[in-house]
């Protein structure tokens, strides 16, 4: 469905017409801009009326649509994020705020926390630094599988700071996830016993869609290869892991090779580790060459 009979549409419509009705349409016109239309005009619409997607489907169907929908899917088919417009996004095993000015977490980060595990099992790291935490999303998912752990966020960005403060505080973890602004782990002089990192590595002049280009550019470029924030990350590394410890640093697709050549300057090993789509995702290092638990 065209934008411009959407609209039209729209404006035109019983002003009681039900939930379901106005789905299927909604659901026409977002399926020329994204490949979950379906699904993002239900998280729309159970924004609009301030309860879950299971609640709207299973009983407010028949509902009147709420005032508040229309104003919502058109700022959608202006190709803003999801995730800014309803506010939340879905990590792990945690919801989190997230808003303009900070990155949204992407279901490909998660390999980070799932290598971890598979690394740590059950008893965990004692301690976590996420370097560029940004909402948080790394160091708040490790706590939450973690009871006993801490750690602390780092990040540049006064805005991510705040949004990353208000996770922790909302998921009751804010006396055990502590964050502060900084340069990557310059300056610091405590060990951690797991790094995490998911760092800008987009080329600068990549092709992005307008929804990607929502989000904070310095969350996302990292020079002519994509590899700026590496050469400057990598080297600080090992000064803060804790002997038998762990890093997990996100990479982009194509970025294996030049990124491990990065950690094997540094003096570390690595170990590349594909995601769910079997793409390469993230480079891991094992301190003292422990190998990863069996599951």
């Amino acid at each position: 469905m065209k934008l411009s009979v959407w609209l039209d549409w729209m404006s035109n419509r019983p002003a009681a017409e039900h939930i379901r009705a106005v789905l299927q349409q909604a659901t026409a016109a977002l399926a020329t801009i994204t490949d979950t239309p379906r699904l993002d005009a239900e998280l729309l619409m159970a924004h609009a009326l301030h309860v879950s997607r299971e609640a709207l489907i299973l009983s407010r169907l028949d509902d009147a649509t709420p005032n508040g929908f229309g104003a919502l899917l058109d700022r959608r088919l202006a190709r803003e994020p999801l995730a800014y417009i309803v506010g939340r996004r879905d990590f792990w095993t945690i919801s989190l705020n997230v808003a303009p000015g900070v990155l949204i977490p992407r279901p490909d980060s998660e390999i980070l926390i799932d290598a971890a595990v598979e690394y740590f099992g059950s008893a965990g790291p004692k301690s976590v630094l996420d370097l560029g935490t940004g909402s948080g999303a790394l160091l708040l998912a490790a706590l939450a599988q973690w009871p006993l752990a801490s750690g602390l966020g780092i990040d540049q960005s006064d805005i991510a700071l705040g949004i990353a403060r208000k996770n922790a505080a909302e998921l009751g973890l804010e006396t055990r996830a502590f964050f502060e602004k900084g340069d990557w782990a310059a300056g610091l002089t405590r060990r951690f016993d797991l790094i995490l990192c998911n760092p800008p590595y987009v080329e600068t002049g990549a092709v992005l869609s307008p929804e990607v280009l929502s989000e904070p550019s310095d969350a996302l470029f990292a020079g002519c290869e994509g590899l700026d924030d590496y050469r400057r990350l990598i080297p600080q590394l090992s000064g803060v892991l804790a002997a038998g410890g762990m890093i997990a640093v996100e990479i982009g697709a194509s970025q294996a090779a030049p990124v491990s050549d990065l950690f094997r300057a540094a003096g570390l090993s690595c170990e590349v580790r594909q995601d769910l789509g079997g793409r390469n995702r993230a480079i891991l290092h094992f301190s003292l060459g422990k190998a990863p638990e069996s599951t």
